[in-house]
């Protein structure tokens, strides 16, 4: 069938995808059959929809994932970290395309840093994964950080549904990888597992003892050239060093690879021991509970976080925030007795106006 261009878009008569003005919204259920069916352009408009701060795009939001929760669930959740430079997008490229000739599914959601000043945001990440990006069984997301607590976008876990509901098997989280964003990573996924460098030493890697400690795989990259000595006895320091903490949760001790993604050599090891991982915790339903307990975790996340986005809010909170904010600056109010006046005004206030400000 012919295509015509309208307004810069492109309408195609066989596929009604298309068939969509600029900025028109669908309905929730008219996203969940696109998701459902495949078809990435409506899965990318429904993850902007999530993404997006906007009420009416929330409100739609929140019944696009209610939809898609039934069929959510079924992958295996990934986080993959390490500082920048470690080749965390090369050892993505190398172990996806392993899996996919296994025969599975890839979403591959990257996070990137928005800038604190311009709040922009690379976004780059496909350039980065040349042969993934066009592969029909990947899916790649990069989202900007929008400002959240080390470089994890505020609505990953809601992307993770969506992928599901799609038809993603295997799900990859990857990290901006400045040492504070493994918390909520660990949160979200199945396996977490932390790429390094050999002979970078601690203080260039930013590695502590805590980020060790939430590793299931380390996995040291670019151990190609004259790296590989370096790299193997590399693995053997971190092994020692494992082997000096308490057994994680999940009953395994953490394993340590060499790998080159370059030369892809070490690949199929790590994509082996992935694979034992998930088998063994499901068997002992550590997968099973750890599942259990991150809906819970994030259930409390997502009452602090609306509880704060309503009292910034508040029309009544915004029209005395200023005035505290200079009362502190020149120490008149201390930055805790400010704190209490604001929150038994937006208390007040909802009280009187039974929370219809939001």
């Amino acid at each position: 069938m012919p295509k015509k261009k309208k307004n810069n878009q492109v309408f195609d008569s066989v596929n009604p995808s298309y068939k969509q003005k600029r900025g028109q919204l669908r309905s929730a259920e008219e996203y969940v059959s696109g998701i459902r069916s495949g078809d990435r352009t409506i899965l990318s408009m429904a993850i902007t929809i999530i993404e997006s701060s906007k009420d009416t795009h929330q409100q739609l939001a929140r019944e696009i994932i209610r939809q898609c929760l039934p069929f959510s669930g079924n992958s295996v959740r990934i986080g993959i970290t390490g500082v920048p430079g470690v080749g965390k997008s090369s050892f993505i490229e190398a172990i996806g395309r392993q899996l996919i000739e296994d025969g599975r599914k890839l979403a591959v959601l990257t996070i990137d840093p928005s800038s604190t000043l311009s709040k922009g945001s690379i976004l780059g990440d496909k350039t980065r994964m040349p042969l993934l990006s066009t592969n029909e069984n990947a899916f790649i997301r990069p989202s900007p950080t929008s400002g959240s607590l080390g470089g994890v976008a505020r609505k990953t876990r809601e992307t993770i549904i969506l992928c599901e509901a799609a038809g993603f098997d295997t799900i990859f989280i990857e990290t901006v990888g400045v040492g504070q964003s493994e918390t909520s990573v660990k949160s979200m996924v199945d396996l977490f597992l932390l790429l390094m460098l050999a002979g970078a030493g601690d203080e260039l890697q930013g590695i502590k003892r805590g980020i060790m400690e939430m590793a299931d795989i380390l996995a040291i990259n670019k151990a190609d050239g004259e790296n590989i000595q370096s790299a193997k006895q590399a693995k053997l320091e971190y092994e020692n060093g494992l082997s000096l903490l308490p057994p994680a949760p999940s009953g395994r001790r953490a394993s340590v690879h060499i790998c080159s993604a370059l030369e892809g050599s070490g690949i199929s090891e790590i994509r082996d021991e992935i694979n034992n991982f998930i088998d063994e915790t499901k068997e002992s339903n550590y997968f099973h509970t750890n599942r259990e307990n991150q809906a819970v975790y994030w259930l409390h996340q997502t009452v602090e976080e609306q509880l704060k986005q309503q009292f910034h809010n508040n029309p009544a909170v915004k029209k005395v925030f200023k005035l505290k904010e200079k009362e502190v600056k020149k120490g008149l109010i201390s930055p805790f007795a400010a704190a209490q006046e604001l929150l038994k005004l937006a208390q007040q206030d909802s009280a009187i106006n039974g929370d219809t400000h939001t």
